[in-house]
């Protein structure tokens, strides 16, 4: 690419392509790809890597950040694989950041005639099952037991951490609570010749008492 070019153009010669174009080689190129992924167990593509795959598999680029396209193509995708009878291979797309198929995923469950699923967690484990559907009908090498649905590494991190923090600070609660409950009380001071009170609260000195 040269500095002056902007917008979708062809590898081979730099002459230009239509968006909608350049989004139906790209589509043609990520159904490839993420069957590829399906292949291996447990295996997601981010977001970013897979505009770049098809990029470089289609040999159409474009000076556009993926963020502006990808969920075009891979809306295409959806429609694609439900033709097909295919599971939703676009499960298989996370955010790098994250691990997150995104609010995209809604694309699957509307072609599937499926409502939308608000919670984000719920989202995501639905995602999981249908990432194990497609490694189960593309072939990957799963375990005796027919394999389970998982979370993306990346969110999983971050799941396991969030229950860690949230355990570490009940337990730190609990003590603090425990704590109070049976700490000492402090003793008592007459307010006028500043002498720890006995028991009975009633300064030897001056016979002041002092309320609990």
């Amino acid at each position: 690419m040269t500095q002056q070019q902007r917008g979708y153009w062809r590898d081979a010669d730099g002459s230009a392509v239509a968006v909608s174009q350049a989004h139906i080689v790209w589509t043609r190129a990520a159904y490839p790809a993420l069957v590829d992924v399906a292949h291996r167990y447990h295996a997601v593509i981010t977001y970013a890597e897979l505009a770049e795959a098809v990029q470089q598999a289609s040999g159409v680029r474009t000076s556009v950040n993926q963020r502006h396209w990808i969920g075009k193509v891979l809306a295409l995708v959806v429609r694609e694989a439900h033709r097909r009878g295919d599971p939703p291979l676009t499960a298989l797309v996370v955010h790098a950041a994250d691990g997150m198929v995104g609010a995209g995923y809604q694309d699957v469950l509307e072609v599937a005639g499926q409502p939308p699923i608000l919670d984000e967690m719920d989202r995501e484990q639905h995602a999981a099952a249908a990432r194990l559907a497609c490694y189960r009908h593309f072939g990957a090498d799963l375990p005796a037991d027919g394999g389970i649905p998982a979370l993306a590494p990346r969110l999983t991190t971050t799941v396991t951490r969030r229950k860690a923090a949230t355990a570490k600070g009940a337990t730190a609660k609990g003590a603090a609570a425990a704590a109070a409950a049976t700490a000492p009380r402090p003793p008592a001071i007459c307010p006028n010749c500043f002498l720890e009170l006995p028991a009975t609260r009633v300064c030897d000195s001056c016979g002041a008492t002092v309320a609990p």
